[in-house]
């Protein structure tokens, strides 16, 4: 990372761009986000994520990049030879794409000179690897006689297969677009704009044009990104024919989701992350164009995922094989998937469904898979990474620092940094309190400045104290209500609340209490707001006890524990016996158990259980213990071992021997 630092400064500096006026992006939706640039987190939980990814992630993924040849690709593209062996794979730049794009969000919040510095270098490189027309795409440019394997022989005729050319395309202008609105520096869109330019020109229905689609989706919600930043429809019409056009070209499979047109498509199928990446840029087209059949058709899909094919993590995709979701029902634990990738786009997904329906019902889903199965796939130090997250496990799991295929790494790098842009979102008159963590944002109320300032431990607790810190206007403070306060674990019928418990939540604003029905899952506080009111919100933190939907044959005779918006596991350096061989009670008693010295800080969750196994005369044995859960998110921090999200209930579903069975798969991935 130095010697690629020194070496590029010079030419970073002569050819720097003056940063312009800071850009604010308009979503295209009916309600609009209250971008990342405009809340600062203080909150102890994600305080502490962020800063790992500051300190962490985004320096190991920068230097990855360079110690596997990444910017050397550039370098060489740059002066393209016969003599190159181009190696590893198709897609590798998009891992500094994304690691710029992480870097962007991190540098806006924590300004750092030298980080600056440090990317517009990277940038210098990759600008001198561009194409006179705009192409980029260095797996063909550094040796266009021998490119890589998966490229083909021409420009974009594997891109409907291996070739990534479109997904590389996506990833850059993700990139940037979230530099350019973080540091108003043009210098990454102007190279992300000739490339969409290069596309456009090339890919259609003209006479000239071919007319091909993503094999790997993003360059559609990408290309509507663009189109809100810059003006040009151009990008839109891109965006919009390559999901028209999907199902009717040469490539018509279930994996990557262009077995049907996307208006006729109703079940989430193939490639969960290929896929959630469509959905979300259906969502975008259909925010801006106002098409009904595409808006009809994501809704029908998101039916599909969180009534029969979502783990209680969050998590999607069951399948090792194609990295893909299963058959409806099918959630298999041991051998489960659920590629943090995946998490991601069921994030952005989610949160694009959010903005056009304004229900709180997808914060609900996005909420459970952000505090478990995305985060999960970091460590907490943030310098390790898991490719699956899977709910159980007999050992051989264990976070890795970097991957051949290292999409999951560089995601999260530009992921965790964003987290502050989902906090809150506001429409005309009214303003959506979306996600829990202590933070100060600045909202723009009807073209007035409204400060907000939260305080709150949550997960940990569920009380929430909001001020106003400046604004002096009407308007409705929209309080999302969890649906694991309101008694839905998810929505539809996938799992269900198996205890007695009602918990409560009560609203308070300057010490009065707020009654009144929900609203699309929002308590909505209607009343002229002034400096210094303050609303404080409890939410009844208890553990709770989750059945499945008998349909799930995984998770039979089994429950899971969650508390708050956390998924709770059993894991084997807590307790003292094999995690697979226990019997929780039909009526469990919990314990909560504040920890502030383990795992960065988690509560535990105790309860008396027993624990099944054979004598020495093969006779059934049963022992009364005590069985100590943790966070999921936490899980595999201490060694490699037993571990367990769905605990027996029924004695049919109990085993006295270690889990066998299900064989779990290796780590050799692919896209």
């Amino acid at each position: 990372m130095k010697r690629l630092l020194t070496l590029a400064l010079t030419a970073a500096l002569a050819g720097s761009t003056v940063a312009q006026k800071q850009q604010s992006l308009h979503s295209g939706y009916p309600i609009t986000p209250v971008p990342f640039t405009s809340v600062k987190v203080t909150d102890g939980f994600w305080g502490q994520r962020l800063r790992a990814s500051r300190e962490v992630t985004i320096p190991l993924a920068f230097s990855k990049c360079e110690e596997t040849g990444r910017y050397e690709n550039f370098v060489k593209a740059a002066h393209p030879s016969e003599e190159y062996k181009v190696e590893g794979f198709s897609f590798d730049d998009t891992d500094v794409y994304k690691t710029i794009e992480g870097a962007s969000y991190s540098l806006q919040t924590y300004p750092d000179k030298k980080l600056e510095r440090y990317i517009d270098s990277v940038l210098t490189i990759v600008a001198a690897a561009q194409e006179p027309d705009g192409y980029l795409y260095t797996a063909r440019t550094m040796n266009p006689k021998h490119p890589h394997n998966w490229a083909g022989p021409e420009r974009w005729v594997a891109v409907e297969h291996l070739s990534h050319e479109f997904y590389n395309l996506g990833h850059m202008v993700e990139g940037a677009v979230a530099h350019y609105q973080a540091t108003g520096k043009r210098n990454f869109l102007d190279i992300a704009i000739r490339y969409a330019d290069c596309v456009c020109k090339a890919i259609g229905d003209g006479p000239d044009q071919k007319r091909l689609v993503p094999g790997h989706q993003i360059a559609e919600m990408a290309l509507a990104k663009l189109y809100l930043v810059t003006g040009d429809k151009k990008y839109l019409d891109q965006a919009k024919f390559f999901l028209d056009a999907r199902g009717t070209t040469s490539r018509k499979d279930a994996y990557s989701q262009a077995h049907l047109p996307v208006v006729e498509q109703d079940e989430a199928v193939g490639h969960a992350v290929r896929a959630t990446y469509m959905y979300s840029g259906m969502a975008d087209v259909a925010a801006i164009t106002g098409d009904s059949s595409y808006i009809k058709a994501i809704d029908r899909i998101w039916d599909n995922i969180v009534s029969k094919k979502i783990y209680i993590t969050g998590g999607i995709g069951a399948r090792h094989d194609g990295e893909a979701f299963g058959d409806n029902y099918e959630l298999p634990n041991l051998s489960a998937y659920n590629e943090t990738c995946a998490a991601i786009g069921n994030v952005y997904m989610n949160y694009r469904l959010f903005l056009l329906h304004g229900d709180a019902k997808y914060f609900d889903v996005l909420e459970r898979t952000l505090y478990n199965g995305l985060i999960s796939g970091v460590s907490l130090d943030g310098g390790s990474f898991f490719y699956p997250n899977p709910l159980a496990s007999d050992g051989g799991y264990s976070r890795q620092p970097w991957f051949g295929c290292a999409c999951c790494p560089s995601n999260i790098s530009r992921f965790i940094p964003s987290l502050p842009g989902y906090a809150y979102a506001v429409k005309d008159e009214q303003v959506y309190v979306n996600l829990f963590l202590s933070n100060r944002a600045e909202l723009n109320v009807n073209k007035k400045k409204v400060v907000l300032e939260q305080e709150t431990s949550y997960p940990w607790n569920g009380d929430i104290r909001l001020t106003v810190a400046q604004g002096n206007q009407p308007f409705t403070m929209n309080i999302r209500i969890p649906g694991w306060v309101r008694g839905s674990v998810l929505p539809g019928d996938l799992y269900a609340y198996a205890d007695n418990q009602k918990p409560t939540y009560r609203v308070l604003v300057n010490g009065q209490e707020v009654r009144g029905e929900l609203t699309n899952g929002y308590l909505g506080i209607d009343r002229r707001w002034k400096k210094g009111d303050v609303v404080e919100i409890h939410f009844d933190m208890l553990p709770r006890v989750v059945k499945a939907n008998p349909k799930v044959e995984a998770d039979r005779g089994r429950v899971a524990i969650e508390r708050g918006p956390l998924v709770y596991c059993a894991e084997w350096p807590d307790n003292d016996f094999n995690v697979h061989t226990v019997l929780l009670n039909r009526n469990p008693q919990f314990r909560v158990v504040e920890k502030p010295e383990l795992l960065y800080g988690v509560s535990e969750i105790t309860t008396d259980a027993q624990a099944i196994s054979y004598d020495a005369t093969g006779r059934l044995a049963v022992k009364d213990v005590t069985l100590t859960l943790i966070p999921y998110y936490a899980w595999a921090h201490r060694g490699e071992g037993n571990m367990d999200v769905w605990l027996p209930v029924d004695i049919s579903a109990a085993s006295a021997l270690p889990q066998k069975g299900e064989k779990q798969a290796d780590n050799g991935f692919f896209k």
